[in-house]
């Protein structure tokens, strides 16, 4: 059957609808909790990027518009980013599908900001180099990330083992 935001769509439809209706205003305000605690470091990005393009002799002065416009744009951009880890909290929507989800999202999401605040230029060449260091670069964190945890996985299913030998030998 469909899926919908981890919730099958028959259980959508024709389930208990306040079990259904429970569990998404779960997810969605662990979704705004998120999005709230990410939300904060927008402005201290902000302030570290615009820092960059300063030493770099790219920005000298901006105006009250560019300020105001990349506060918002990337408190947005953290909000969204924040938010969506509660992807990975959905039980029934399959890992693969959580992360495709979740990286098309980020993709969008960052493209738009740098093109709103002028930090990518449109064209067809900047648009690319931006999705291959995006695609390498979100690969390269879900690989470490995937590294780390089957390494940890590994580690607990060998103490695990041994304490299984060690309670039948008992």
């Amino acid at each position: 059957s469909m899926r919908l935001s981890g919730v099958r769509l028959q259980a959508l439809l024709f389930g208990n609808q306040k079990e259904v209706c429970g569990k998404m205003k779960r997810h969605i305000l662990d979704f705004i909790r998120r999005g709230f605690v990410a939300c904060g470091f927008g402005p201290l990005v902000l302030a570290v990027f615009y820092l960059v393009l300063q030493q770099q002799g790219i920005a000298e002065t901006l105006t009250v518009n560019q300020v105001c416009l990349g506060i918002f744009s990337l408190s947005a951009l953290a909000f969204i980013a924040g938010g969506m880890n509660v992807l990975y909290q959905l039980e029934r929507l399959p890992l693969m599908v959580a992360i495709l989800i979740h990286g098309a999202v980020l993709y969008v999401t960052y493209l738009v900001t740098y093109l709103l605040n002028g930090w990518l230029n449109m064209g067809t060449t900047p648009i690319l180099v931006f999705t291959i260091i995006f695609v390498v670069g979100f690969l390269a964190i879900w690989a470490i990330i995937y590294s780390t945890a089957k390494k940890n996985t590994d580690r607990v299913n060998e103490l695990l083992k041994m304490m299984q030998q060690g309670t039948q030998g008992a």
